[in-house]
């Protein structure tokens, strides 16, 4: 008895289809190709994850750096200051904090500095 793949093989085309929609040409279209945009399509978004990451610790970090060094301290000696200091905050709130609240920032700076 032979199986016949009807219902899958068109639920199948279905799926990739509807998340190829909105490529250009046939990737858009054709089921191979849209496969293939697809699986790439995916594989880019796993590895741009993990850059979106790296980047935007990249950014908190020189927000923390320019902020320091305007209250007369490097990046590295505020960070090994706080930790001395037992103020643990991540980097992500220490850029906030920068940002928007200079007056805070300068009293963590103080903090720091009286560690040494």
């Amino acid at each position: 008895m032979r199986v016949k793949t009807g219902i899958i093989r068109r639920k199948k085309h279905k799926r990739v289809l509807k998340a190829a929609k909105g490529f250009r040409g046939a990737s858009g279209d054709a089921f191979k190709q849209a496969k293939q945009a697809t699986r790439k399509a995916m594989a880019y978004s796993t590895r741009d994850r993990k850059v979106n990451k790296r980047k935007m610790r990249q950014l908190w970090i020189t927000r923390i750096n320019s902020a320091a060094r305007l209250n007369g301290l490097s990046y590295s000696k505020l960070m090994n200051g706080l930790k001395k200091a037992g103020i643990e905050l991540d980097r992500k709130v220490l850029a906030d904090i920068a940002l928007n609240n200079a007056n805070e920032f300068t009293k963590l700076v103080d903090a720091a500095k009286a560690t040494f």
